[in-house]
């Protein structure tokens, strides 16, 4: 899948079981946290992803993620992606085929991803107030790059890099609760997860299980078969699907927020 792809079904993904949790188990949310954490986990979606590296010498390509705060993240990427091939070389099994690069490998196991939640949290709670703004900040910049694709790409990664830092520091500035916030790590770690979900219907799949073997490979990816998986960029994605996530978000978001508006204004009238 494509990054605006992955962050428009973490962004829908966050708002349906926002609605959920708000008529089954009555867990209510202020419009304020409910942005937050839709755009938390938009951006967290994106992160798998940082295991495709670009040209960090030229500035160019590189996934969505990758490309989010220039050469910097270009940087951060390629490192990941070594990582992640070297992974892949130490813990493969005698039927896992040789790779030249680390894409679709360690970043995009349950373990990690899970792991990534987890140690946000962990991070929030030992740190308090800056490492939230890091993770709002960082998250922020991503769900930019993802959600408004176009805009991002015009706009330039300073600018992207100033606006997420403004809002995330205004943001953070109106959050109510503790000192941690859990929200933040589950909503991050959420987009990772919906992340696997969507390379899964995609023709290569995603090795989700690893370290566990399956039959003889370490590395098995797990998807749809050939003859229904999609392909990855064609108009299946980017046009159904992504109409299918908006939709989904717009209408989930539009449910959750109406009863409070009309609340608000029955109380001030």
């Amino acid at each position: 899948m494509m990054g605006s792809s992955h962050a428009l079904s973490g962004a829908a993904v966050w708002l349906t079981g926002s609605l959920v949790l708000d008529q089954v188990a009555h867990f209510h949310q202020t419009p304020l946290q409910l942005a937050v954490g839709t755009a938390i986990c938009a951006g967290g979606a994106l992160l798998p992803d940082l295991d495709l590296s670009g040209r960090v010498t030229q500035n160019k390509g590189g996934a969505t993620v990758a490309r989010t705060f220039g050469v910097l993240s270009l940087f951060v990427a390629e490192c990941v992606e070594k990582l992640s091939l070297g992974v892949y070389k130490l813990t493969r099994m005698k039927h896992d085929p040789p790779r030249r690069n680390g894409h679709r490998t360690l970043t995009h196991t349950i373990i990690f991803n899970v792991g990534v939640g987890y140690g946000t949290l962990a991070l929030c709670n030992a740190y308090g107030k800056w490492a939230v703004m890091g993770v709002l900040f960082l998250t922020f910049a991503l769900a930019l790059r993802g959600l408004f694709e176009k805009w991002a790409e015009r706009a330039g990664w300073v600018i992207v890099t100033l606006a997420a830092a403004g809002a995330a520091f205004l943001v953070y500035e109106r959050l109510p609760g503790d000192r941690g916030y859990p929200l933040l790590g589950v909503a991050v770690g959420v987009g990772g997860l919906v992340h696997l979900l969507g390379d899964m219907i995609t023709r290569h799949g995603s090795p989700i299980f690893w370290p566990i073997p399956t039959g003889r490979r370490m590395w098995r990816c797990i998807g749809l078969p050939d003859s229904i998986a999609l392909t990855a960029g064609d108009k299946t994605e980017t046009v159904f699907l992504r109409i299918v996530f908006t939709t989904v978000a717009i209408l989930s978001g539009t449910v959750l927020l109406v009863p409070m508006l009309l609340q608000r204004l029955n109380i001030a009238l």
